[in-house]
């Protein structure tokens, strides 16, 4: 029997709270309710979940100190719940990992096919068999494996978000190659994700902040229409 994914819902209002589990306890998902965010990390040892749902305006520590230690432990997903629409709250929660961005009142259809897209995105690390071929790509001092999604940068492995990995790993597949913001956006988040390009422009910024440009190779901006993976020869 294949076992349920588990969500953990971190919202200090038990209603919607109670709400959001309701209509993910119906989509034969496994829930488990927090109201504060102190209360995240011991959960995440305890019910280990493959997504979390994390309100921003929380008492004491707010999702965005949440989003920054769950990041500095795990690579699950995450989405932000939150009744702020600015674009500057958008960016500030995908700067600090979060995978996608709710705002409130939402419709329930939405939030559950967002979770569900996010979850389909996920790919956790496994063994591969030996007769199985790596997918991977190599150029000096980096090497990004999607096969068990790992990279190594100048001889050390660098943790990063599935995401972030999955739009690393695309470019630099096709070097020299120049994408638009959409085509990454439909490649990476797919057809189904509802979002804009800053998505991309934010994740970039984080691949570039972990990721400097070498001698050999560099990820470049190409103004007004996208990026590209750039091999000098």
């Amino acid at each position: 029997m294949v076992s349920k994914q588990r969500i953990l819902i971190v919202d200090d209002d038990n209603n919607i709270a109670e709400l959001i589990s309701l209509y993910l306890l119906k989509e034969c998902f496994e829930t488990l309710i927090v109201n504060d965010g102190e209360s995240v990390l011991p959960a995440m040892e305890t019910f280990a979940p493959n997504l979390i749902l994390l309100d921003i305006m929380l008492p004491g520590m707010d999702g965005y100190q949440v989003c920054r230690e769950v990041r500095a432990k795990y690579t699950l997903p995450i989405i932000m719940l939150s009744a702020k629409g600015e674009v500057f709250d958008k960016v500030l929660g995908l700067e600090l990992g979060a995978d996608d961005y709710i705002e409130k009142p939402f419709d329930s259809k939405e939030l559950v096919a967002r979770a569900k897209a996010v979850l389909r995105r996920y790919k956790p690390a496994m063994t591969v068999p030996e007769n199985s071929n790596d997918k991977y790509v190599e150029y000096a001092d980096l090497t990004i494996n999607l096969t068990n999604y790992s990279v190594v940068y100048m001889g050390r492995t660098v943790e990063m978000p599935p995401k972030e990995l999955e739009l690393l790993y695309f470019l630099a597949s096709s070097p020299n190659h120049v994408f638009t913001r959409e085509q990454l956006l439909d490649q990476i988040w797919g057809y189904e994700y509802i979002g804009d390009t800053r998505t991309v422009d934010v994740h970039i910024k984080r691949l570039r902040e972990k990721i400097k440009d070498h001698g050999n190779w560099k990820i470049t901006t190409i103004w007004g229409i996208g990026y590209k993976f750039e091999v000098r020869s």
